[in-house]
């Protein structure tokens, strides 16, 4: 729920028709919002959430002309101290036996340094053009985006 409050909040306070100046929103997802994780089924649900919102506020934020962009970065392994953690069955809880498998992921995908994720944050920050976009970054791919098929209608209240 924090990504959605934190979002509207966020909304209210940047929109220009509020006083505000515009500005963009960036939502962070994972690489586990576009794909199924058998190990982390609830993160792995509510990354899929945090693109669908982010994504689907974005077209209504356009519509509206709050002035406001949102997107949504989804990295993949980062080297920060959390990936030392799979290895301690506390960390994991029930899905500690997976641990292999996800030591599996990181070395087929591998692992980022912090870096390249702020690279994509300037990115999407100075690109006024992208609004509702869905930016991977992999160590494998770099920095790319998400394709989806054309949206075929949008509703207008004018």
């Amino acid at each position: 729920t924090s990504v959605i409050r934190g979002t509207y909040l966020g909304l209210e306070y940047m929109r220009k028709g509020n006083g505000g100046d515009g500005g963009v929103i960036i939502n962070i997802s994972s690489l586990a919002g576009l794909m199924p994780a058998a190990f982390q089924p609830v993160y792995c649900a509510t990354k899929h959430g945090v693109i669908g919102f982010t994504r689907s506020i974005a077209l209504a934020a356009n519509m509206e002309n709050y002035g406001v962009r949102l997107n949504t970065i989804c990295p993949g392994f980062v080297n920060t101290p959390i990936l030392q953690s799979i290895d301690k069955e506390e960390n994991m809880g029930q899905y500690y036996s997976y641990k292999d498998e996800i030591k599996n992921m990181m070395e087929f995908y591998g692992v980022m340094d912090p870096s390249i994720i702020a690279e994509g944050l300037i990115t999407i920050i100075e690109d006024d053009t992208l609004n509702g976009e869905v930016m991977k970054i992999t160590a494998s791919q770099g920095i790319h985006f998400q394709q989806y098929s054309q949206i075929p209608f949008t509703s207008s209240k004018r």
